[in-house]
C-alpha cells in the first residue's frame, strides 16, 4: 500500500532535489531556462521554491538536461507525481481559503502532528459552533473573510482524525485556551464534551499546559509540527500569524522548535489529569 504523501512537502522535496541537481551540473538559472526556451526565470525558480505544481514534462526535461540516472530519474519522477496532486478531497471545496489549503495538504501525508495552542482550541479540535465563533471574530478584521466557506473547510480538514490510517495527532493546548472567556455556556460545554471525546481515540493525545509552568519559556506564537511516513520528505513547522503563515522546514529551525516541544511536553499535564481537569470544568458549566 502506497505511502500517503503532502502535496505540498513533495513540492519542497522535489524543489530541493533539482536545485541540487543544477548546481552540481554547474548551471545557473539563466542558463537552464536558455536551453529549455523558457521565456523567464521566474518559472523554475518557482518550482525549486516548491511554489507551484510542477508539470510532468517540465521535470523530465529539467532531468535530461541534468543527466540524472534511471534509478534517482524515476524517484524523482514519482515524487514529481505526489508534487502535482490537486485532486484531493479539498478540491470539492472550491472556496478553500490558500492558508486552510496549504494545512489540508500538510494534514493529508502527515504521520505525526503536533499542535501548540496559547489562546485557543486548535482548528482540527474545535466544534462547528466554536469555530464559527473564531472565524467570525476574525472576520471583524478582514471582512473579506467568507464565514460560512471558512467554516466548511475547517470541519471538512476534522476528518483527518477519522481516517482509517490518521496520523498520530498530539494538542499541546494552555490553560487559558480551555477557559470559556465569553463564549456562550452552551457552545463552550459542547466544545469541552468534544474534546473529552477526541482524548479517547487512540492516537489523539491532549495534554493541558499549567498557568505556571515553571521556567519552560512558554512561546506566544501558535505552531503545528509535521513528520511523514517517508522520513526523506523534510519534517515542517507552521506558524501561525494574523495575515499569513510560516512555513519552516530547514533542519535548524526544525530542531529549535522540537526542543520547544519537547519542553512543553515535560511541562504538560499527563493526559489523565488533563482529562480530569476538563471534566471538572465541564461539570462546573452544568445548569
Amino acid at each position: 500500500m502506497p505511502l500517503p504523501t503532502s502535496p505540498v512537502i513533495r513540492r519542497a522535496r522535489l524543489g530541493a532535489e533539482l536545485r541540487q541537481l543544477r548546481r552540481r551540473e554547474a548551471l545557473t538559472l539563466e542558463q537552464v531556462c536558455d536551453r529549455l526556451g523558457w521565456a523567464s526565470t521566474s518559472k523554475l525558480s518557482r518550482i525549486e521554491l516548491g511554489q507551484s505544481r510542477p508539470d510532468l514534462a517540465d521535470v523530465l526535461d529539467l532531468l535530461d538536461i541534468y543527466q540524472v540516472p534511471p534509478p534517482q530519474r524515476d524517484a524523482l519522477i514519482i515524487i514529481a507525481r505526489d508534487a502535482a496532486i490537486s485532486r484531493g478531497w479539498w478540491k470539492s471545496l472550491g472556496e478553500m481559503g490558500e492558508r486552510q489549503r496549504t494545512y489540508a495538504e500538510l494534514e493529508a501525508g502527515a504521520a505525526d502532528i503536533v499542535e501548540y495552542q496559547p489562546v485557543l482550541v486548535p482548528g482540527l479540535l474545535q466544534t462547528p459552533a466554536y469555530a464559527r465563533l473564531r472565524i467570525a471574530a476574525g472576520a471583524l478584521i478582514d471582512p473579506k473573510v467568507d464565514v460560512e466557506a471558512d467554516l466548511r473547510a475547517r470541519t471538512a480538514r476534522h476528518a483527518v482524525l477519522r481516517r482509517i490510517e490518521p496520523p498520530h495527532y498530539t494538542a499541546l493546548i494552555s490553560g487559558a485556551a480551555c477557559e470559556p472567556g465569553g463564549d456562550p455556556t452552551d457552545v463552550w460545554r459542547e466544545q469541552l464534551r468534544h474534546l473529552l471525546d477526541l482524548a479517547e481515540l487512540p492516537h489523539v493525545t491532549i495534554r493541558l499546559l499549567p498557568s505556571v509552568a515553571g521556567p519552560q519559556p512558554m512561546p506566544l506564537t501558535p505552531f503545528s509540527c509535521y513528520s511523514f511516513p517517508d522520513p526523506a520528505d523534510p519534517r515542517t513547522v507552521m506558524l501561525e500569524a494574523l495575515t499569513t503563515d510560516v512555513r519552516l522546514s530547514t533542519a535548524a529551525d526544525v530542531e529549535r522548535y522540537q526542543r520547544m516541544t519537547d519542553g512543553l511536553l515535560e511541562a504538560a499535564l499527563p493526559e489523565e489529569e488533563t482529562a480530569r481537569l476538563l471534566t471538572r470544568r465541564l461539570e462546573e458549566t452544568q445548569d
